[in-house]
């Protein structure tokens, strides 16, 4: 098992994100809607692909449908140089879609997702313990337990624990969607189970005052290194982030962003500069920094996703971290 103390040490730069793929409509600031592609994992790694470049090798794995929109997004994800080899096609589905509303900068969805292929991405134990070798790093999410049923939730912690075993890290942020959930018992036995084969955990305070009762981040950390998570960071809005790794703990002041447009995506943003950091061997709070410079990118745009070109200035000193 890898846990804090060898977190710099990875396998290999190879980063490979398990979840759900959808079309996303955005607004584009002038009443109408821009489509795209998104998901909370998607958005993770589609931002380190863009952050690292060259420097580690970004993947996929999910199930899509055999429609023009699964085209679509297999085109999307091979141009923004991400591996699509563990994406696989399902001719009975298709992808789900979802709407952003926003009222002022802050979001909210609608969802069309219960014929998503994505829910079936977990169903053959054996096919995704053999997507999921030869990783550094796997991440996955709330999202992807939630829809992936009972069965799908026992392969895809069987086949974490494998690649653990193999040397991966895991990756996990809660994302908490109740919606997604039949009640708030299955949803927190769910996230029980997969915390025995996570090493980063990746929560937002307000999700886990929810579903836990946390009065506060540190509460939050210490609960979860109580379940042997070696790497905790708690995002928290506009507030500082906080973090503890190798039973070290420490804070880092969220910048003031001048001009929020959308808070789509903001953590799945912060997790792909933290993560990006850590593999290349940033320390916390370096990683912490950068990932909240990526978040503060993301709102100031609608969508998901940040400009290409910011995101490649961003990674532009992480060859020599400090």
């Amino acid at each position: 098992m890898i846990g804090a103390a060898q977190i710099r040490s990875w396998r290999n730069r190879s980063v490979l994100g398990v979840g759900e793929a959808m079309v996303e409509f955005a607004p584009d600031g002038n009443d109408g809607y821009r489509r795209g592609f998104a998901g909370d994992t998607l958005n993770t790694c589609w931002h380190m692909a863009q952050i690292l470049g060259p420097q580690a090798r970004v993947g996929y794995c999910t199930q899509v449908g055999a429609d023009h929109f699964s085209d679509q997004l297999l085109a999307f994800v091979a141009a923004s140089g991400m591996d699509t080899s563990r994406i696989l096609r399902d001719g009975e589905r298709q992808l789900g879609l979802y709407v952003i509303g926003l009222t002022g900068a802050e979001r909210h969805f609608t969802y069309w997702r219960d014929n998503s292929a994505a829910r079936r991405l977990a169903d053959d134990g054996h096919s995704l313990a053999t997507a999921l070798r030869d990783c550094g790093l796997i991440h996955v999410s709330g999202i992807t337990l939630a829809i992936i049923g009972d069965a799908g939730r026992r392969n895809l912690i069987a086949a974490l624990r494998q690649a653990r075993r193999d040397g991966a890290v895991v990756s996990f942020d809660p994302n908490v969607r109740l919606r997604l959930w039949r009640d708030l018992a299955q949803l927190r036995e769910a996230t029980q189970a997969i915390l025995e084969v996570v090493d980063i955990a990746l929560p937002s305070f307000d999700d886990e005052a929810l579903v836990w009762g946390d009065t506060d981040p540190a509460a939050t950390l210490s609960r979860l290194a109580q379940a042997g998570v070696h790497e905790i960071v708690v995002k928290n809005g506009a507030q500082d982030v906080d973090w503890a790794v190798a039973g070290q703990r420490g804070s880092a002041p969220t910048p003031v962003v001048a001009c929020i447009r959308d808070t789509t995506g903001a953590g799945d943003a912060f997790n792909a500069g933290y993560l990006a950091a850590r593999l290349v061997g940033l320390a916390p709070l370096a990683s912490c920094q950068l990932g909240q410079r990526v978040a503060g990118e993301v709102i100031g745009h609608f969508g998901a996703l940040a400009p290409k070109e910011a995101l490649a200035e961003l990674g532009r000193g992480l060859n020599h971290p400090g």
